[in-house]
């Protein structure tokens, strides 16, 4: 039998085509183009596609998929009603779970899932992966409203998901500045191979489960602290350090006591997460078209960045795509608690991609245990238990 493993590291557990990491040169790539080059002049429409099907699209099959996006923006009233009476205090995360599972139950079809190995209704395919994506988005931005009482703004159809994702939140015209940073977001965010929220994507798929109940589970896993959670908790750093001045006392400090420095480090990087430094360049974007005028959290966060290099980079700890995300959300008047939110919304592109890929050629997950538990033992009746 294999050695254990904790966590599973390092032990191949499926084969894919979709993503690339090499963590000692810093590279991500989604089906062979790099990262750098997506944020630069894709958009997350085409690099979803891009995802899905392993090729850049024609116009035209952009075009049509942005308009079926558009399409399917709206949700259906009985959800929307059933959103309302969630507890107003409850976390994002655990709306967007509940809601994305109730999907399974108001657009039903379950017909390509039907105990068979491989799933060849493309169509099928094809309409869960794009209501799902298009509907991502809109329940995050109405639950902002909603858990305050108020009604959701209704989605429009004229733009793309980055930018209906601000209008939706804000009920104004998207500052295409924003818009445009927040589209890179979401391609960052997009797709990192066999993360945890996606394994936890292909076991639930391999067992033909429907795409809803697919990206709950994945949902779910998103939403520890130690996936998906810390951008949260880097804004929450951020203002307890509360200026460059305090840096070097706090890091020195959390070193002392061995306790978590979040948005540092990461398992598969030995430098900078390549999504952290283009979402440092859109910080310092963002910092230059407003002339200086930005959170002070940016200098923490910078001074941060340096200090932990010259403590910890000998370890191959650097900021991870945790670290700058968070504070440009907070430019765009996001609530910290939403943050995981946008997450799962970029990340449903990839988890989709994965989960068709697993039923195309479906085997479900069974791994094996090593038992450490008692040796076979007689059962002793109540009255002769001391």
């Amino acid at each position: 039998m294999s050695d254990f493993l904790p966590g599973l590291e390092g032990v191949p557990a499926t084969k894919s085509a979709i993503s690339y990491i090499d963590g000692e040169k810093g590279i991500l790539s989604y089906r062979g183009y790099p990262l750098e080059t997506l944020a630069e002049n894709s958009s997350f429409e085409e690099s979803t596609l891009l995802l899905l099907n392993g090729e850049l699209p024609t116009q035209k099959a952009l075009d049509d998929f942005k308009q079926e996006l558009r399409q399917n923006y709206r949700i259906k009233y009985h959800i929307r009603e059933m959103m309302r009476h969630f507890p107003h205090d409850g976390h994002p995360m655990d709306m967007l779970q509940t809601a994305v599972s109730s999907l399974g139950m108001f657009y039903p079809g379950t017909e390509c899932l039907t105990g068979a190995d491989t799933c060849e209704d493309l169509d099928y395919v094809r309409n869960m992966t794009v209501n799902i994506i298009a509907q991502m988005s809109p329940l995050v931005a109405m639950w902002q409203h909603i858990r305050y009482g108020w009604d959701p703004i209704q989605p429009r159809s004229d733009l793309s998901v980055a930018e209906n994702l601000l209008y939706m939140f804000n009920g104004e015209e998207p500052d295409p500045l924003l818009a445009k940073i927040m589209d890179v977001c979401l391609i960052l965010h997009a797709e990192h191979t066999l993360n945890a929220s996606t394994f936890a994507a292909l076991v639930a798929g391999s067992t033909l489960a429907s795409p809803y109940s697919v990206i709950s589970a994945a949902i779910g896993t998103l939403s520890g602290p130690l996936h998906g959670g810390a951008n949260q908790r880097v804004v929450g750093m951020l203002q307890e350090i509360g200026s460059p001045d305090n840096v070097e006392a706090w890091v020195d400090g959390k070193l002392k006591n061995k306790e978590v420095i979040w948005g540092m480090g990461h398992r598969e990087y030995k430098v900078k997460d390549p999504r952290a430094t283009i979402l440092h360049k859109l910080v310092e974007k963002l910092v230059e078209e407003r002339g200086g005028a930005l959170d002070d959290m940016f200098d923490t966060a910078l001074k941060l960045e340096e200090v932990c290099a010259d403590r910890l980079g000998h370890k191959g700890v650097y900021p991870n795509v945790d670290f700058y995300s968070g504070i440009l959300y907070s430019e765009m008047g996001i609530p910290e608690d939403q943050f995981t939110a946008l997450f799962a919304v970029a990340r449903s592109a990839g988890w989709l991609a994965h989960w068709r890929e697993q039923i195309a050629n479906n085997r479900i997950y069974r791994p094996t245990q090593i038992y450490v538990g008692s040796e076979m033992r007689e059962y002793v009746p109540m009255n002769q238990r001391g």
